[in-house]
C-alpha cells in the first residue's frame, strides 16, 4: 500500500474507532428498581425509616407548612371543613404492606391537622374526625 492510501485508510478508520469507543452503557449504579413509583428497594426502605423517625419527632401544634418542609410532598392528602374548622390529613409512607410496587394509603401514616396545626398522627387521630 502506498503512503497516501495508508493515510486515507487511517483517516477513515480512526474516526470510526473513536466513535465506537465513545459508546457507553449508562446504568443507575446499584439501584434495583422494583416499583412502579420509581423507588428501589433500598430507596423505599430508607424513605420509610426516615418518615417514621420524622413523624415520631413531631410535636402537637407543629404547622402543616413545617411538616411539608421537613417531609416533603405527601403521598396522599385529604381535607374537610367541619364545625367551622379546616381539617387536613397528610399521608406519608412509613411501612410496606404489599410488594406490588405502588404506594397505597394503608402503607402510610396519617398526620391530622386542624386549622393548620398538628393535632395527631396515626389511625387514632384519623378516626377522631368521625
Amino acid at each position: 500500500m502506498t503512503n497516501s492510501k495508508q493515510k486515507l485508510m487511517a483517516a477513515l478508520v480512526v474516526p470510526v474507532v473513536l466513535a465506537m469507543s465513545g459508546c457507553v452503557i449508562v446504568t443507575e449504579g446499584d439501584h434495583d428498581w422494583d416499583s412502579k413509583d420509581g423507588y428501589s428497594q433500598r430507596d423505599w426502605q430508607e424513605l420509610e425509616r426516615d418518615n417514621r423517625a420524622a413523624i415520631a419527632g413531631l410535636e402537637a401544634d407543629t404547622t402543616i407548612e413545617s411538616v411539608r418542609t421537613k417531609l416533603g410532598v405527601a403521598d396522599f392528602s385529604d381535607s374537610l371543613k367541619k364545625d367551622d374548622a379546616l381539617y387536613q390529613v397528610l399521608y406519608y409512607r412509613t411501612h410496606r404492606v404489599k410488594s406490588d410496587g405502588e404506594t397505597t394509603r394503608d402503607e402510610c401514616t396519617p398526620l391530622v391537622f386542624k386549622d393548620g396545626q398538628l393535632i395527631g398522627t396515626g389511625q387514632l387521630a384519623l378516626s377522631s374526625l368521625n
